[in-house]
């Protein structure tokens, strides 16, 4: 019997990279969670899940993931958001908008979180579980030098704290747990769009190369530390 590979944020430009090409659907029986209903041709309507990404409807989801009697053998977050139609990142003190923040936090923090709390039980009794969450290189304190974006680079930097601590805890019940921050690099979506002007056409990475690169970091990249914060290449990223 396959594993189960849950991907939330089903609907993002590199999930659905994903989900289509790679060796996903190979090696694993795919769950897609999305708040959305496009997210690519191939899966079986019973693995798509609708999903408001609230505490109740997570857990919902998981319930139903949890009938099939299988585990849980790759929780992949493709969640988060650096702007929208109401507002863009901060470049000054004075641009900080508070209701603009906690959106920005929800998303990139809190929400990733919310998911590995609501997958745990099943993570746990995994043969050789791993958690991947997109984060970004602009959440590294050390590698800041420029400032500003401050609700993105404080909700990934905390995100990369918080993801540190559930791997410690998932580890104390399944050794075998790995927890990944991915830093995907500059990647041709509408979440980069706006910020593409001053990027080199080598380092606006397509869906599908970002797709393969997750998957060789994930699947062939050595990982002795309960937590990694790796970019595309697999190199690690100071805190």
């Amino acid at each position: 019997m396959k594993g189960i590979a849950v991907v939330a944020g089903g609907g993002s430009a590199i999930a659905r990279a994903f989900i289509a090409s790679t060796p996903l659907c190979d090696q694993f029986d795919v769950h897609v969670l999305s708040s959305s209903e496009d997210v690519g041709d191939g899966l079986s309507a019973d693995c798509v899940h609708r999903c408001d990404y609230s505490v109740a409807a997570i857990e919902s989801v998981a319930t139903r993931i949890a009938e099939t009697g299988q585990t849980v053998e790759r929780l992949y977050i493709f969640n988060g958001v650096l702007h929208s139609d109401t507002f863009q990142p901060e470049r000054s003190l004075k641009q900080i908008d508070p209701a603009a923040m906690m959106a920005v936090l929800n998303a990139n923090t809190v929400v990733p979180m919310q998911l590995i709390a609501g997958f745990f039980p099943l993570l746990r009794r995994a043969s050789s579980p791993k958690v991947v969450a997109l984060s970004a290189r602009v959440g590294s304190i050390s590698d800041n030098n420029l400032g500003g974006w401050y609700s993105y680079r404080g909700s990934k930097a905390a995100l990369n704290m918080m993801l540190k601590s559930a791997a410690i805890e998932l580890a104390r019940h399944n050794k075998a747990t790995r927890v990944i921050a991915f830093h995907p690099g500059t990647t041709d979506s509408p979440l980069s769009k706006p910020f593409q002007k001053g990027v080199p056409p080598e380092k606006l990475f397509t869906p599908e190369f970002t797709a393969e690169c997750l998957w060789k970091v994930v699947e062939t990249t050595p990982q002795e530390a309960a937590f990694s914060y790796l970019d595309w290449a697999g190199q690690p990223i100071a805190p």
